[in-house]
């Protein structure tokens, strides 16, 4: 599963949580994945503007 996957899923649990426990940890959950996806967004942004190595 990907990282767009699993973050489209628990937005679809966020949806349909409801009991507040159940809301706030899937509200970490996609908190932790979107800030995984930016920092795998970084990542690749750094690989694709560093200088060629000649």
């Amino acid at each position: 599963m990907t990282i767009d996957q699993h973050i489209e899923e628990l937005r679809a649990e966020l949806c349909n949580a409801v009991y507040r426990d159940e809301r706030r940890w899937v509200e970490e959950e996609l908190a932790m994945a979107l800030a995984e996806r930016e920092a795998i967004w970084a990542g690749q942004e750094g690989l694709i503007s560093s200088e060629p190595p000649f």
